[in-house]
């Protein structure tokens, strides 16, 4: 079990979002990843957000906790420098890891529930609050 730290970055109408393909399956996650050694989530959301995404942000408030192997928190967080798609971690890097393709993506908020959106209750709740 590892706590993990997610970012919800929502412009235009849109939210950023990581498509995965693994194994002939496709889905989509929230950049963010395990929260390492004396991070806080909040360190780990931020840190993920420029592995994953090439973006700096300003993390805001957590606008969900999900229990699944851990604990994992989700914040409403803005870019502040940057360009969104233009991550280096390892996700991108590595390619022995052998984890499906990674693809930071801008999704229609109005779509989050046609999607397979993982976790799902935080897709519809980001809905809910910015429809």
């Amino acid at each position: 079990m590892r706590d993990r730290g997610s970012v919800v970055i929502v412009d235009n109408k849109k939210v950023g979002l990581i498509q995965r393909i693994r194994d002939g399956y496709t889905y989509y996650v929230f950049p963010g990843g395990g929260i390492e050694g004396d991070e806080t989530p909040e360190e780990g959301a931020k840190r993920e957000a420029l592995e994953e995404l090439g973006v700096e942000v300003k993390v805001n408030e957590c606008i969900a906790k999900v229990e699944f192997s851990g604990t994992q928190y989700f914040y409403l967080s803005e870019i502040v420098e940057g360009t969104f798609g233009t991550g280096q971690g390892e996700e991108y890097t590595n390619e022995k890891r052998d984890r499906g393709t990674y693809l930071p993506m801008w999704i229609d908020i109005d779509k989050l529930s046609s999607i397979d959106v993982k976790p799902r209750e935080v897709a519809l709740k980001i809905q809910s609050l910015f429809n």
